[in-house]
């Protein structure tokens, strides 16, 4: 499944979309959805997007320097589904080892969570089977392709 966006705007609507057809896959524990892309690409605009949707009501920044952020879910329409979502950047990190200590074990059994993962190819090995990859691609500009 691709999307193509022409702007920031637009990519926050994908977001929309995407987490709309996601609602009805299947999923053993958290709903984990990694984001895949170089610098610039689109990812932390992409959970903006979903976070809003959402009903998050803080302000969505790259958890790059802690690693781990959590927020609550407070639209009706999700709520029932998930209670939080996670937002993780993996850019710092060498290994899953350096995650020791943030929960991330629970926080991935627990399927009323939204795990979503910048920078997750450096701790693939600890990912569920389930996990959802999207690969974010500049296309000149601001246009950006989504690719599930």
């Amino acid at each position: 499944m691709e999307y193509l966006t022409n702007s920031a705007e637009g990519t926050k609507t994908a977001a929309k979309k995407i987490i709309i057809k996601l609602l009805k896959r299947p999923h053993q524990g958290a709903l984990v959805l990694v984001l895949v892309g170089e610098l610039g690409a689109g990812k932390t605009t992409f959970v903006q997007g979903l976070a809003k949707t959402l009903g998050v009501k803080e302000k969505i920044l790259s958890p790059t320097f802690v690693i781990q952020k959590r927020f609550m879910i407070y639209d009706l329409r999700f709520k029932n589904k998930f209670k939080n979502l996670y937002h993780l950047d993996c850019y710092r990190i060498e290994n899953a080892k350096n995650l020791a200590g943030l929960g991330l074990e629970e926080i991935l059994k627990d399927k009323k969570n939204l795990v979503v993962i910048e920078w997750a190819e450096r701790v693939a090995n600890i990912l569920p089977a389930d996990t959802v990859w999207l690969n974010f691609q500049h296309k000149g500009g601001d246009k950006r392709k989504i690719t599930i």
